[in-house]
């Protein structure tokens, strides 16, 4: 990853040479973390230079690293935001990959759970999530509804 330091919801989008650093880090983690099931921290010793640090990372941090490093070897931009973080409007619908406008309909509608700072909106990341993950499973329950009958009027489906 670049050396410069990242702000909240900035975006990481690796490099050719970071994607293969990723998929090969993400291969050997993996691996590690399948093979001690009952791992509880992993320590990693990080270099710069003459200095040497040993880093005690906890179970649920690794998992976290791992999931990093399958996007990025994917060649996906990530983008790490503490759960408790507002969001712009534009930053909400970014996540829903909705339109802002449609966004605006839903927080006017009351669908999302949302504040006000001055004239703007601001809507928590946990309430986005939630509405995601509900909206998400309706979703699917509808075309799971829409494949059943799709089969039973034998429509090649």
């Amino acid at each position: 990853m670049s050396s410069t330091s990242l702000q909240k919801g900035e975006n990481v989008v690796p490099s050719s040479k970071e994607k293969e650093q990723a998929l090969k880090s993400s291969k050997e983690l993996t691996t590690l973390l399948a093979k001690e099931r009952a791992l509880k921290h992993l320590k990693f010793y990080a270099e710069a230079g003459k200095e040497k640090i040993a880093l005690n990372l906890p179970n649920i941090a690794l998992h976290l690293l791992v999931k990093i490093l399958n996007e990025m070897a994917m060649g996906n931009a990530v983008t790490l935001i503490p759960i408790h973080a507002e969001l712009t409007t534009q930053e909400a619908a970014n996540i829903l990959n909705v339109s802002r406008p449609f966004l605006i309909k839903l927080l006017e509608k009351n669908s999302i759970p949302h504040h006000k700072v001055g004239r703007n909106r601001r809507v928590k990341l946990i309430d986005l999530l939630e509405f995601k993950e509900s909206f998400d499973k309706t979703s699917n329950e509808s075309l799971d509804e829409l494949t059943q009958q799709a089969q039973e009027l034998d429509m090649g489906y």
